[in-house]
Parts: structure tokens; sequence; C-alpha cells
């Protein structure tokens, strides 16, 4: 990992929700709403110093979610699934607000989080962290559905199970949430009370689990775990609006009660 950026061991909606984000299909009840998540600047108080700072676009055919937080005290920041096309995106945030990016982070290995991965890392010279049970597909990408060719990307950092990832003096805790893929994971910041939630969970759903290396049963487990965060965590997910916990919580308790997706 590069200098500024570490890793440690840390030690309601009624009715069915919608099952969508990622590569698309018939898998779908029905269709979300994609837009961006945040359209402009939003900056998060911090109970151990100043602010997270964060902006945020929808990019790309699928509208992914692509999330620069910065720390306006040091100007160090990471980039949260730097999605085709978001290069642009992210390097002008960055020269806006004097940022060094210090790491690209990869909620999990689909084409539609990954495709700008290799152009940052060239032009910022930031690693690339994914967890290693989705290292391949970054290394080896499947184009999927894609619309262009996906370049590979060398992930240089890990992202375990409770693990941090400090930029300046913030930081997010690793959950790692298999489900969608293997190596997915979420990001949860406890002193902004902020989750980043790839394909795992969506307002009103959670990602597809008939892709490759998805598991209905995992999805199941790692939304019972993120149904213990409070209901006013806020919820940042790979595609569509905003939510919060308990905005979620009617159907997410059917999940911890039954321990099974549902239809």
């Amino acid at each position: 990992m590069g200098p500024g950026a570490s890793m440690t061991r840390s030690g309601a909606l009624p009715g069915p929700p919608v099952r969508s984000g990622g590569e698309r299909g018939g898998a779908c009840a029905r269709a979300i709403t994609l837009r961006p998540v945040v359209p402009a600047m939003a900056r998060c108080p911090h109970s151990r110093g100043g602010p997270m700072e964060l902006v945020s676009r929808a990019v790309g055919p699928l509208a992914t979610n692509v999330h620069v937080l910065g720390d306006p005290a040091t100007r160090e920041a990471i980039a949260i699934d730097t999605a085709i096309p978001s290069l642009a995106f992210v390097s002008d945030e960055l020269e806006a607000r004097g940022w060094t990016l210090k790491l690209i982070v990869s909620t999990h290995g689909h084409w539609d989080h990954i495709g700008d991965n290799a152009a940052v890392a060239a032009h910022t010279s930031a690693p690339i962290a994914v967890h290693p049970l989705d290292r391949a597909r970054l290394e080896r990408p499947s184009r999927g559905i894609a619309p262009f060719d996906i370049p590979p990307s060398v992930p240089a950092v890990e992202l375990a199970e409770g693990g941090v990832v400090r930029f300046g003096g913030l930081r997010l805790e690793v959950l790692h949430t298999p489900g969608h893929t293997e190596g997915s994971v979420c990001l949860w910041s406890a002193d902004d009370g902020l989750l980043f939630s790839g394909d795992t969970l969506f307002a009103a759903g959670w990602g597809r689990v008939d892709l490759p290396g998805g598991s209905p049963e995992a999805m199941a487990s790692s939304l019972a775990r993120l149904a213990r965060l409070d209901d006013r965590a806020r919820v940042l997910p790979g595609h569509g609006p905003p939510t919060t916990i308990g905005r979620e919580r009617a159907w997410l308790d059917l999940v911890v009660r039954d321990g099974r997706l549902f239809a």
C-alpha cells in the first residue's frame, strides 16, 4: 500500500424488495431507477477530526456510482469503484480540491465497477485494492454484457475482513459480504454512520445472486449482518439512490427471521 493509505486489523419498505444491480437480466423482479447517488459535494461530520468530504457520480451503461472521498485536512483521498468512464471525473475532482489519491478500492470484481481501475492507477500512481477472492476478476476481467473491452488491473492491496482502510485521519472498516460475488465487500465508517455497500445492499433490494460466484445463502447471511447496523446508518450503494438501514428495515428483518432470501 502506498504512503498515507494503510490497512490494519480492527479487531420501512413493505413487500418484496427489488433484486437488481450489477449485470442485470432476467433475475430482476423489476428495474430500480439508476441515478447519481450524491449530485454534489457532501460533507460528513467526523468525530475523529475534520469532516470527510465526498463527491460521487453515476457513470457508464449501468450507472455505477463512483465515489471519491477525501480528508480536507491532509488532502489524502481514496476512490471507490472506478467504473468506465470515471477517469476524467476522478482526476478533475482530485485536481479541483488539491487531493492526492492514495487507494483505488473495488467493492467487487464485476466489469461495471472496475473498468477504469487501470487508467486511474496509471494517472495517479495509486494502488488498487480488492478482496482476494475477487482478485482474478480484476487480473482477467470478463467482458460480460459490457459494450467495450475491460482492461485488466493488478491489485496491490488485499481487502481482508476486519481490515481498515486509512486515508488522512479517516478510516473505513472492511466488511466481507459475499453473495453477489465471493469477494464482495462493504466499507463502513463508524464515525460517520456511512456504509458503502457495493452491490450487496440497494434501496429496496439486494444484488443479483445468479451470476458466477453468486450465492443466495451467502447473500442472506451478508444482509443479516448489515441488518445489525443502526437504523440511522446511511447507505451509498453501487447503483441507484442512497438509503438508510431504517428504510430497509422491514424486509431486512424478514431475511433475518427466515435465514434466506425471498421472492
